[in-house]
């Protein structure tokens, strides 16, 4: 029998972002998920123990971030980590920068030929009037902080005498705006994990309650608020064409290990990507996770291949054998 030890893991959560106690609602889901038989599970928050992650770098085998927005997906903490050698689980400097701004990834969404609603970046020296966004864009339309998650700070505008307070809200959480032309249709996500072969796990249908203009922050996370049907009832066609979608996506954003990216089936058949997600949520009950029981990966065995992908990015071949030694005695 191999020898064996139990992984030093540092759950980092929490952060400085709108999105905090998002992440540490879902560090508590994670923690309970996780084998306590193979990880020694510590917590650290960025938003005051950065210090206490370099004092015990030497002890830490493995990184699982579990923090959403600024701060977390945008590459900070990813780089932060590359700086003191340890292993993460999921995406890198580039990929997580990229998939984090919404202009750059609709532009590499673009030039890879994956269809994307048309959108405008705006920032306070960019004085394009109200008449002349819409004259450009058309109503109805979003618009969106080009760097947050979660829906904040995102609004749907369908009169133009309301597009500047809906502006005025976006640019109290970013320097720069999305203005996105809106297209109705069914929402949908696709999952996507692997490392040189990238699985696409089964697609999801979001119906926010009809109270709801579209998936924003409320019917994200108010328990009832949103119906979820895994696998979504689609065609085979639609279905296939999503899986495809989100493969490429994460392809042409540079992404490791896995993503979910968000969709939308228009009613003549295409399928649009809004964004990706480096980071997505991670309680028993999330999207992705949801996709991921569905193809009979099990919420705790999908925690076990995000970090067991980690250590191979890494190159942590023995602690990754090791811990796989665990898997099969």
């Amino acid at each position: 029998m191999r020898e064996f030890r139990k992984l030093n893991l540092a759950l980092i959560c929490g952060g400085k972002s709108s999105e905090r106690e998002v992440s540490l609602a879902g560090a508590k889901e994670v923690e309970k998920a996780l084998n306590k038989n193979k990880y020694n599970i510590k917590k650290y928050d960025p938003a005051k123990d950065l210090s206490n992650i370099i004092n015990d770098k030497e002890e830490i085998d493995v990184a699982f971030i579990l923090l959403h927005g600024k701060y977390g997906e945008d590459g900070t903490i990813q780089g932060f980590l590359e700086l003191l050698d340890i292993p993460y689980q999921g995406s890198g400097v580039l990929g997580s920068a990229l998939a984090m701004d919404k202009h750059l990834s609709k532009t590499l969404y673009k030039s890879a030929d994956i269809p994307t609603p048309k959108w405008l970046l705006l920032d306070k020296t960019n004085p394009l009037t109200p008449k002349q966004i819409v004259a450009q864009i058309g109503l109805p339309l979003m618009v969106k902080p080009a760097m947050q998650g979660s829906s904040v700070g995102m609004s749907k505008v369908c009169d133009e005498a309301k597009l500047l307070n809906a502006m005025e809200l976006a640019w109290q959480y970013d320097d720069k705006i999305i203005i996105e032309a809106f297209i109705k249709g069914r929402e949908l996500t696709g999952g996507v994990i692997g490392l040189k072969e990238l699985k696409a796990l089964p697609i999801v249908e979001i119906i926010p309650s009809e109270e709801y203009e579209f998936f924003d922050y409320e019917a994200k996370y108010k328990p009832g608020a949103t119906k979820e049907i895994c696998p979504a009832q689609i065609d085979k066609e639609s279905t296939k064409m999503a899986q495809e979608i989100a493969i490429r996506c994460h392809k042409c954003l540079s992404l490791i290990g896995y993503s979910r990216t968000d969709m939308l089936l228009s009613p003549e058949g295409e399928i649009y990507a809004i964004e990706t997600n480096t980071i997505p949520g991670m309680t028993p009950t999330s999207l992705l996770p949801q996709a991921a029981q569905k193809a009979g990966i099990s919420f705790p065995k999908l925690l076990d291949l995000l970090i067991e992908m980690a250590l191979e990015v890494k190159g942590r071949f023995e602690l990754l054998e090791m811990l796989r030694s665990c898997e099969n005695d």
